[in-house]
């Protein structure tokens, strides 16, 4: 009998764009205030892309620091995923300018889109690729320029986004390392509560659209906050009772970072205090796909998450989509 075969994370890599902007920046040009934003998101700066920073860009370079991280040429990789919302172009895939901008030969490279759930919804379909035997080294990159869909004039859009990228390598081991378990999940009859709607083969973006600034995202956000909570909450549990483990023997939960209140309500549900939530969102608010891989970055670059240790990611997202999963954290030699 052939022995269990996992996906340790090997490598992790982040890029965010070189510009800031700040609360009291976003201030000179709308009506709101540094403090109007800290004390309804806390949120105070957002790293905003230039031109020359589209989402390929970003992606590769976190892509590229994962693969350093992991001691690993470009070769090893058999399969790239990139999960965004915001591709370089309808087609070809992100995935595939990734590839070829890192010098990876021939691996299969697709997008994966599930808005803000995207690192989770990929982890979770990489982890099933490296299981599977299908892939043996797989780069997963959530990237997402979030601004360029940003209606500058609407402060209850514009204050809350930023952009960046997130990068892990998952590898085959048969050490007991990498996802654990995972739960997603969509509710499509709410895919209303959070679009945008001009530019798909739903609506082109005509004149008359562009015009009605139907390009740019919207949100009920009142009714996001309560099916965020709910979702992530509810697939959190499933996925730690899925693992086999318990909430106290989680170590850290890292959380999609789109709204500190969100992240406030889910740790009063979970019953953890805030102590044991990762949040960063100060400094680079809602980064969409990107959020989660980011803030895990951060998380062990400051040493909050060791060989060993229990993490529990969850996200929320357009669509609806929702999705929590628990890691194994650790580094298996090759």
């Amino acid at each position: 009998m052939s022995s269990p075969r996992y996906a340790a994370i090997m490598g992790w890599g982040m890029a965010v764009p070189r510009r800031v902007v700040t609360n009291d920046e976003l201030a000179r040009r709308i009506d709101t205030s540094d403090e109007w934003i800290r004390t309804r998101t806390g949120i105070t700066q957002r790293h905003v892309a230039g031109p020359d920073e589209h989402t390929s860009v970003i992606a590769t370079a976190a892509g590229r620091e994962a693969l350093e991280r992991a001691g690993l040429a470009p070769a090893a990789v058999d399969t790239v995923i990139v999960a965004t919302c915001t591709p370089d172009r309808p087609f070809p895939a992100t995935a595939s300018t990734v590839q070829h901008n890192l010098g990876i030969p021939r691996a299969g490279a697709f997008d994966l889109a599930a808005a803000c759930s995207g690192f989770v919804y990929g982890l979770s379909v990489g982890t099933g690729l490296v299981k599977s035997g299908m892939s043996r080294t797989l780069l997963l990159v959530a990237a997402d320029i979030f601004t360029h869909l940003i209606d500058w004039e609407d402060r209850n859009t514009c204050v809350l986004f930023g952009d960046g990228a997130g990068a892990v390598v998952l590898r085959a081991t048969e050490q007991p390392s990498g996802l654990l378990s995972s739960n997603i999940g969509s509710w499509g009859e709410g895919e209303g509560l959070m679009a945008v709607d001009a530019g798909g083969t739903r609506l082109p973006a005509t004149p008359d659209l562009l015009a009605q600034r139907r390009q740019y995202v919207y949100m009920h956000g009142r009714e996001i906050f309560k099916h965020a909570v709910r979702g992530m909450c509810e697939s959190a549990e499933q996925a730690v009772t899925d693992a086999g483990v318990g909430l106290d023997a989680i170590r850290l939960v890292v959380p999609h970072q789109a709204n500190l209140r969100i992240i406030e309500a889910v740790a009063k549900r979970l019953g953890l205090p805030m102590e044991r939530f990762f949040v960063n969102l100060d400094r680079y608010g809602n980064t969409s796909a990107a959020s989660v891989p980011i803030a895990l970055y951060e998380a062990v670059q400051q040493g909050r998450v060791v060989d060993g240790d229990l993490v529990l990611l969850t996200a929320f997202g357009g669509g609806l989509t929702w999705g929590s999963c628990v890691v194994r954290w650790g580094t298996p030699a090759l």
